[in-house]
């Protein structure tokens, strides 16, 4: 692409303040733009791999440190910066606005980053991170070059200017993806729509403001660029809902027939009529399927209401599948249930098959939803509280619940326990993630609990997302551990005497010694 010479003043068909002010227009849309773009990286790969931490620290270093090299690479282009701001935006647009549909399609469709793909994810995050950033980092100093062609001033007041709009333009795009993009277009769409505003301005912009420093050639190539770019968004942003369906069904069989974004996470609902098994998902991660969430729920709370149970608090579970089990025991008094989305709590009273899988425990007069913070819950309870408190939480390994497996958390927990009371908790995988799980058995020991380790075998047949295997803890105040053994007056359908026995032992065989506790300000998991 070829334009006049550095030094030139370019024709412009608006005053110079107003192209001045056309130009910091754009750089605002831009800005906003890229952060649309970094934001959607972090939270659809905490939503395909997990750990929103380690996500959000590999997008953003990797995209800060890319956007330096491209401001560096972009000092060759300052020559031809018209044409290769417009050339930078057009590629920005398609790489940052399809970077949520193909990080999407690859998990779809090679079974969860599985064989080949194990390390995909990461590969694929860094990958667009870099593009991305490299774009981004582009920018400055085409950009730069533009406003001081349109009117010279010193550096400083320019550089002011540029990155005046461009935090301003960050922050409204930083605002805009969780308040609007997010919850009104869903992640895909909202990408698409970002790369077609960001392409459309970028391109109103050089056409428009500088086309005179565009060669005719250059013009008809960057026309042609942006016309390929818009049609592929546009088509793409048409053809979302169809490519969302088709990969639900690659991921969680044909079977799907609710799919909804409740605002905290994503419920996926597949079978659970005409006879088929139910299967439910939570922002991808296998929550009950194929029969075996009776053997989960069952593990998780039977042990625990071996003991006095007639008060007893559910720590998440909105799904009712845990106050299933705790209300089938007839001498339970109260139920309360802390869960954080009650989107998922409306759907487990609502749906047919969720409500029948969990016999319909949220409409038992005996169970109150309480609220949605579990650690407020706990510090405004009375000591003694509660007979029983049941941990059902996705694990330690899920960023945003890791402080619920934490000393502080544990030790407000123990005060609300009645004397004789048990704590009974999830603690994830043991085989995949043993020093999580133990850290887990240390951060109950560091809060004054003692705790009995218990393992099963996962699923038979995995849904996408589910762990290899179960563990689980079930802690008292002090002393000894306690005996695992099975309830009075209830007889679990898949546990016996045997196999509690036998799950204790398997997860007897994985400690991990030494590890020191899980706290606030430390996490450990």
């Amino acid at each position: 692409m070829g334009e006049t010479g550095a030094g030139a003043v370019p024709w412009l068909p608006v005053r110079p303040g107003t192209g001045r002010f056309l130009v910091l227009a754009g750089v605002f849309v831009c800005a906003a733009c890229g952060l649309v773009y970094e934001l959607e990286l972090v939270a659809l790969a905490s939503y395909l791999i997990g750990d929103s931490v380690t996500q959000a620290s590999i997008v953003l270093s990797v995209m800060v440190f890319a956007m330096g090299i491209g401001s560096l690479a972009a000092k060759r282009l300052r020559r031809y910066a018209a044409a290769g701001f417009g050339a930078v935006e057009a590629v920005l647009a398609l790489v940052g606005g399809s970077s949520a549909m193909v990080l999407y399609a690859v998990f779809a469709w090679t079974g969860g980053w599985g064989g080949l793909w194990a390390d995909g994810p990461r590969v694929l995050l860094v990958a667009f991170s870099l593009a991305i950033g490299l774009l981004i980092g582009a920018e400055v100093p085409l950009l730069m070059e533009l406003i001081q062609r349109i009117r010279r001033q010193d550096a400083g007041g320019a550089v002011a200017d540029l990155f005046a709009a461009d935090y301003v333009g960050a922050l409204v795009g930083g605002l805009a993806f969780p308040f609007v993009l997010l919850p009104f277009l869903g992640q895909l769409t909202g990408a698409l729509v970002t790369g077609t505003v960001n392409v459309a301005v970028g391109a109103a912009l050089v056409l428009g403001l500088f086309r005179r420093d565009l060669s005719r050639r250059a013009r008809r190539l960057l026309i042609a660029v942006n016309v390929v770019v818009l049609a592929v968004l546009a088509c793409a942003t048409v053809l979302a809902d169809d490519f969302e369906h088709a990969a639900r069904r690659a991921m969680f069989g044909p079977d799907v027939r609710v799919a909804l974004r409740t605002g905290l996470q994503e419920v996926v609902l597949a079978g659970g009529t005409g006879g088929r098994p139910l299967g439910l998902f939570l922002d991808g991660r296998s929550r009950a399927g194929d029969g075996d969430e009776r053997r989960f729920h069952e593990a998780l709370v039977q042990p625990a209401m071996a003991g006095p149970h007639a008060r007893v608090l559910i720590l998440g579970g909105g799904d009712g599948l845990a106050a299933r089990e705790v209300l089938r025991h007839r001498d339970v008094r109260r139920v309360d249930l802390v869960e954080a989305d009650p989107g998922l709590v409306r759907l487990a009273r609502r749906d047919p098959g969720l409500s029948a899988l969990n016999e319909h425990a949220l409409d038992d007069p005996r169970l109150r939803v309480v609220g949605p913070d579990a650690f407020g819950r706990l510090r405004a309870t009375a000591t003694g509280g509660y007979d029983v408190v049941v941990s059902d939480l996705p694990g330690p390994g899920v960023t945003e619940g890791m402080k619920l497996y934490s000393q502080e958390f544990y030790g407000i927990a123990r005060r609300v326990l009645a004397p004789g009371g048990r704590l009974a908790v999830h603690a994830g995988p043991v085989l995949h993630r043993p020093r999580a799980f133990w850290t887990v058995d240390a951060t109950l020991r560091a809060a004054g609990l003692r705790a009995t380790a218990y393992r099963l075998a996962g699923p038979a047949a995995a849904a996408p997302g589910a762990p290899g295997d179960w563990g689980f803890l079930l802690a008292v105040e002090g002393g000894r551990a306690p005996a695992l053994r099975l309830p009075a007056g209830v007889r679990p359908l898949t546990l016996t005497p045997g196999s509690l026995a036998a799950a204790a032992a398997s997860a007897a065989g994985t400690r991990v010694p030494g590890l020191p506790p899980s706290t606030l300000v430390h996490p450990r998991h």
